[in-house]
């Protein structure tokens, strides 16, 4: 596997020796990566290959499948999120998810941002509420767009903007990370451009780790690729080079459309 080139950026996880099992399925064999903070990672391969299931490792969103087990371990600022007496509520703040469809809830387009806020008590009154959701709109760049419809049912929404509603859901709770799965498989073209301008924002604050089908995508908005293969790690290193100049047979056999 292609080992990832030292820079100056911070680690913000630290993937060990990962092997999941679903009963006696084994689904992840031996991975080990090193995400860095304020960069765009993202996962490609095959379907059926562990991209999901690893992503969901990285904050245990696994936990509720049953008869399923983790070896290794998942590192966030040097700390085991997998370590007994990990606060899984406050793990899934800092490690927040996107997912493949977007599920506004059936509610209003304030009440939706500010839910996480209001679970998890992170501010006092109603302005300071009114001020987390305006930014996290203005982060997802969909204030403009919503800011005179805050109190219309987010399900009213086209699509692209309820994507982006569910992403201003997440940075509302100031995660550190964000998971994004397949974020733009449900969406027309222009929306998916949106979504990928955002995540080019969006890095300049957070850590991100995107699973994507899409080749083009991941060439466009990431700084690192992994390619994932029957639940094996590949190969792993800076987008550019693992599309231009793979190092593995399998890479560039996926990458130029040969197989997957």
């Amino acid at each position: 596997m292609r080992q990832m080139a030292n820079n100056n950026l911070t680690q913000k996880m630290l993937i060990k020796d990962l092997n999941f099992y679903y009963g006696s399925l084994r689904a992840l064999y031996m991975i080990s990566m090193e995400i860095l903070e304020r960069e765009v990672t993202a996962l490609i391969g095959p379907s059926g290959c562990g991209k999901t299931t690893f992503l969901r490792c990285l904050n245990r969103m696994n936990d509720s499948i049953p008869d399923t087990r983790l070896e290794g371990e998942v590192l966030i600022d040097g700390e085991d999120i997998y370590s007994a007496g990990v606060d899984v509520v406050d793990l899934r703040q800092r490690v927040g998810m996107v997912f493949q469809r977007p599920n506004p809830f059936p509610q209003s387009v304030f009440d939706n941002v500010a839910f996480g806020t209001r679970v998890l008590g992170l501010t006092k009154g109603r302005g300071e509420l009114e001020a987390v959701v305006e930014r996290s709109l203005e982060r997802a760049a969909l204030w403009d767009e919503v800011k005179d419809q805050l109190n219309s049912n987010a399900l009213e929404l086209s699509l692209g903007e309820q994507q982006r509603l569910c992403i201003a859901r997440v940075l509302a709770v100031e995660p550190e990370v964000i998971l994004m799965d397949e974020p733009t498989s449900a969406l027309d073209p222009i929306a998916t451009l949106e979504i990928e301008e955002l995540m080019r924002q969006l890095r300049e604050r957070y850590t991100i780790v995107v699973v994507t089908h899409n080749m083009q995508q991941a060439a466009r908005v990431s700084d690192k690729t992994g390619l994932f293969w029957l639940g094996e790690l590949v190969e792993f290193g800076e987008t550019a080079t693992i599309f231009t100049r793979p190092e593995e047979e399998r890479t560039e056999a996926y990458i130029t459309g040969r197989v997957g």
